[in-house]
């Protein structure tokens, strides 16, 4: 008979149990404390490539998203210089793409935006906005493809892959061109459904994906981060 190896360490100098070979954020979670993140969601395995939940482990800044817990770890995660670190990724996910929220279908509900306002983030920044090309993909009966908000967060990519075996999404492009794309000429000429996890309202962070016929069906006021922050379901600094 086995047992799991509990291993303690400490965020932000509260002491934290977890078990051996969980990641930090997982272990944050399990204890109640939240760290920022956007490419990382239950159920899919981590990518750790939007950096927005990175932590200091020992003093070596990594992604808490995949990296592995160690007992007598010291991780720092609200931090001033975290705080700046995280603000000035998000600014660049907003001025890399197309983020028209006052218009956006997913506004209120929308990751981005509500890590944005829990950042501090409420004006332009000093990053020049690049305002790229990028295709409307409109011809499945049932599903829009939006790139012009896609922050390239893998999300949908690893729950065709992973959940529904299909496969339906993929990276194209290098550097700043790269985008999501899909596996066929167009979406309506790919196996997707309506019924995929992939195209479920909780995978996509912002308002990339769309549900035909679903949109603005939630009035405002009444969207899942209207009346709180996201991340106040865990705690909170000082709390």
């Amino acid at each position: 008979m086995t047992t799991e190896t509990t291993i303690t360490f400490t965020i932000d100098g509260q002491t934290i149990e977890g078990r051996a070979g969980q990641s930090i954020m997982d272990a944050a979670d399990q204890a109640g404390i939240y760290i920022p993140r956007l490419c990382d969601v239950e159920g899919l395995h981590p990518q750790g490539s939007c950096r927005v939940c990175t932590v200091k482990a020992n003093g070596r800044s990594t992604a808490s998203c995949t990296q592995p817990i160690e007992e007598g770890l010291e991780v720092e995660n609200e931090t001033r210089e975290l705080r700046n670190y995280r603000r000035d990724l998000v600014r660049m996910l907003f001025h890399e793409g197309n983020h028209l929220c006052p218009i956006c279908e997913a506004s209120g509900n929308c990751e981005l935006q509500a890590m944005a306002y829990r950042l501090g983030i409420t004006q332009a920044s000093k990053f020049p906005y690049l305002q790229p090309v990028r295709p409307l993909d409109a011809s499945h009966p049932d599903i829009a493809l939006d790139t012009n908000r896609c922050i390239r967060c893998g999300r949908c990519i690893r729950a065709s892959k992973d959940i529904d075996g299909k496969h339906v999404f993929g990276y194209v492009g290098r550097g700043i061109e790269k985008q999501v794309g899909v596996n066929g000429s167009k979406l309506s000429k790919t196996n997707v459904s309506i019924e995929d996890y992939a195209i479920s309202p909780d995978v996509c962070p912002v308002g990339c994906i769309i549900r035909k016929g679903e949109g603005f069906k939630t009035p405002i006021g009444a969207r899942k981060y209207d009346q709180s922050i996201i991340g106040t379901d865990k705690k909170q600094p000082g709390n």
